[in-house]
Order: C-alpha cells, then structure tokens, then sequence
C-alpha cells in the first residue's frame, strides 16, 4: 500500500473484524496490474481522508488476500463493497466517480 495511506489494509485474517465495525466500512478490492483500480485508487484514499472517524475506508489487494474475494465471488476488479454492522449492503464494480462512492457511503451512515 502507498506511503502515507490513509485507507486500511484489509486482509484474509482481518477481514471479519474490520467488517464489524460500528461504523459503515468501504472496501476496494484492487490489484497492483489493474489500470482502473489504480484510478480509483486515489478517490478512495481521499474518501479515508474526509470520513475519518465517520467510516472505515479500506483496501484489499486480491492477489495477496484470495480467500475473501473467493468468499463474495469477486470476478472483476475494482469491486467495491459497502458493510454495515458486518453485512454487506451495496456493491459497485469498475472505476467509478467520487460522487458515486459518496452516495452509497452517505447511505450507509
């Protein structure tokens, strides 16, 4: 992850407890060779930025991590997944703007 991240790493191991927060949880699933994800990249270190202590933004790199991705059928990436309370309420895939990310954030609150 880059230097200075603000996003969280989502692993296999920790994946469950980050999920589990009082608060809702952002996750981009991304890999280092996909042109997109690295795109979105940046609007999601912004959304770590202004959500801090309002959301959990994290990012999970699906060639070091296989088993939650495999778990919620991820094909394509960036998939990016909204939890509340442990359970997943909405879901986006490919690259797309901030505002989208921000509604579906917003709605989750």
């Amino acid at each position: 992850m880059a230097a200075g991240s603000r996003a969280f790493e989502a692993t296999d191991a920790n994946f469950n407890d980050l999920i589990n927060s009082d608060k809702p949880v952002l996750v981009d699933f991304w890999a280092e060779w996909c042109g997109p994800c690295k795109m979105i990249g940046p609007v999601v270190e912004q959304l770590a930025d202004e959500y801090e202590g309002k959301a959990v933004i994290a990012k999970m790199d699906v060639d070091q991590n296989a088993r939650v991705p495999q778990q919620f059928g991820i094909r394509s990436i960036p998939t990016l997944m909204v939890f509340k309370n442990g359970q997943l309420v909405d879901k986006v895939i490919g690259a797309v703007p901030k505002n989208i990310l921000e509604q579906k954030l917003q709605a989750a609150l």
